[in-house]
């Protein structure tokens, strides 16, 4: 992981950054010169949203892990930009895509559970010391909290931590293969997100049902659009943030006294803080998306809560540390060929079941990512689609700490 200080460790220097890194590359979208017209067909403008800021912290001129902004990014601007992509979706849509949404999901659970285990025991193969280590030490209960982020999320993670007790070293290490594989086949899926025709086609996939969602949102938009005054867009914001702070403070409350009154309830995470902030913010889209409030999306709801998306997308991006493959070789195959294990079982099951790479992608990431970074996948295929990730996400949370205490036992086995 890196270590050193950055060159730039003021976040307000740094945020200029990342605002300066989104006017370049939205700048560059929407130009009509040939050169950027062909480049853009090539690489998604999402891509190198996320991909640029990992430069800037893989050579050490910002640090991802230093910052604050994800932070502020993530319980701020998430929440409010999923109310506002969320005001005027089609939930009657949403319902209209069926199980396998759901069924991808599940897969892509089965694909980390046993991709931990079979990575294990192939590059045992070739390097015994990834089934090494005593006690506290041994890779395996390392290797168990990466189950727990990569199914649930960080408090998945933290359960692992303490049913298998890893050491704070190997935990650290582990953490490093986490972001890093994680992050990459983010990068992956936001590129293929921009034109999943061609793995529809391969797969027969019918992608009617979502199609047809997007002209609906789409339609209802153009009926509604006007040119927005100041009074308009405080009106979008104020909705946004107001139902963001609505968020946090019920979240304040429930999920320490959950955590005090429920403990066995924090294996479905359900004593998250920042679970909540994100299903209370959701829901509340979703409840205003039955009244008045969605007319909003005619004054650009929407381009406003993707305007908050992809500030966070950049944040996110400058999380990698693409250097910190380095620090340990072995665990990053591990790592890499896990990764593998879950993508062939999920596009294995997508091609005999037929699922659009919608499902594929955003079934992964609500696994992989969770919350944070699901309703960023589904909304590079359209903004409408957020709600689906969130929704899906959710569901990782709640049967995280099972999969991932069951991909831990497998991993014990084989590494004894």
């Amino acid at each position: 992981m890196q270590e050193s200080t950055p060159l730039i460790s003021n976040d307000a220097v740094v945020l200029g950054l990342l605002f300066g890194i989104l006017a370049l590359v939205f700048g560059t979208a929407s130009s009509k010169r040939p050169f950027w017209k062909k480049f853009y067909r090539v690489v998604p403008s999402v891509l190198l949203c996320y991909f640029l800021p990992s430069i800037f912290n893989t050579l050490g001129i910002i640090s991802g892990s230093e910052s604050k902004l994800y932070l502020v990014a993530s319980r701020y601007l998430l929440p409010t930009s999923l109310v506002l992509l969320t005001l005027s979706i089609d939930f009657k849509g949403i319902i209209k895509l069926g199980p396998k949404a759901l069924i991808m999901f599940l897969s892509g659970t089965l694909g980390i559970i046993l991709g931990g285990p079979i990575a294990v025991l192939l590059v045992s193969i070739f390097d015994p010391s990834v089934i090494g280590g005593v006690g506290p030490d041994e890779v395996w209960r390392g290797l168990a909290t990466v189950a727990g982020s990569w199914i649930g999320g960080g408090a998945n993670q933290t359960a692992m931590l303490k049913t298998f007790g890893a050491s704070p070293e190997l935990f650290s290490s582990v953490i490093a293969v986490d972001v890093v594989i994680a992050n990459l086949w983010l990068a992956f899926l936001l590129f293929w997100a921009a034109n999943p025709q061609k793995i529809d086609k391969i797969f027969k996939a019918d992608s009617s049902a979502i199609e047809e969602l997007q002209k609906n949102i789409q339609a209802y938009r153009g009926s509604i659009m006007k040119i927005p005054n100041m009074g308009d867009t405080f009106k979008v914001l104020g909705v946004g943030f107001v139902i963001t702070g609505i968020s946090h403070w019920i979240a304040d409350y429930v999920a320490p006294w959950i955590g005090n009154n429920y403990p066995q309830l924090q294996k479905y995470a359900l004593d998250s803080t920042f679970f909540w902030i994100v299903v209370i913010a959701t829901s509340g889209g979703l409840i205003l998306s039955f009244t008045k409030a969605r007319n909003l999306e005619g004054v650009g709801a929407s381009r406003l809560g993707s305007v908050l998306l992809y500030v966070l997308i950049a944040t996110v991006g400058m999380q990698m540390d693409l250097f910190a493959i380095l620090d340990n070789p072995s665990l990053f195959i591990v790592g890499a060929v896990w990764m593998l294990v879950h993508i062939s079982i999920m596009l294995i099951i997508a091609y005999l079941i037929k699922a659009p790479f919608f499902f594929v992608a955003v079934g992964s990431q609500a696994n992989v990512g969770g919350a944070a970074s699901a309703p960023i996948v589904a909304s590079a295929f359209h903004p409408s689609l957020a709600p689906v990730g969130v929704l899906l996400a959710v569901f990782g949370y709640a049967v995280g700490t099972y999969g991932a205490y069951i991909c831990g036992l497998l991993l014990q086995f084989v590494s004894n």
